[in-house]
């Protein structure tokens, strides 16, 4: 696998497209930042982080579904950065995702944060994933 963040964010994608209520991925740092950031904007219900048989790290996301509707919290989730071609941004440019209304996932040097909080300290990173 080349590239396990974008394995990490299809896995989603393809778990909201079939409506299933939890998925699972392969654990690692980057995607422990991604999911908890995914939580604290309300983008999915829960998650937690656990070994699997084998020993391997692994992530278990529950996600979230509006009650009545049954409409996934996640629309789209788009890798925008990847191994062939890096999306770097600096505060003053950074993407606003559906004008304000999606979140853009940055890695700067002070940690994975949302496009929001890199403009509020000022600092530019690259553009991992958008989300809304």
């Amino acid at each position: 696998m080349t590239d396990p963040i974008a394995d990490f964010l299809t896995r989603i994608r393809n778990a909201v497209k079939a409506g299933h209520k939890v998925v699972e991925a392969p654990g690692s740092k980057i995607k422990e930042e991604i999911t908890r950031i995914l939580h604290e904007q309300g983008y999915i219900l829960a998650y937690k982080f656990d070994k699997n048989e084998k020993g391997f790290n692994v992530i278990k996301i529950a996600l979230k579904y509006h009650p009545e509707t049954k409409a996934a919290a996640i629309n789209t989730i788009t890798r925008i950065s990847r191994p062939g071609l890096r999306n770097y941004s600096n505060a003053q440019n950074m993407p606003r995702v559906l004008n304000g209304l999606g979140i853009a996932i940055v890695s700067t040097s002070c940690g994975i944060m949302t496009d929001k909080k890199a403009r509020a300290e000022h600092v530019g990173g690259e553009v991992i994933c958008f989300v809304s």
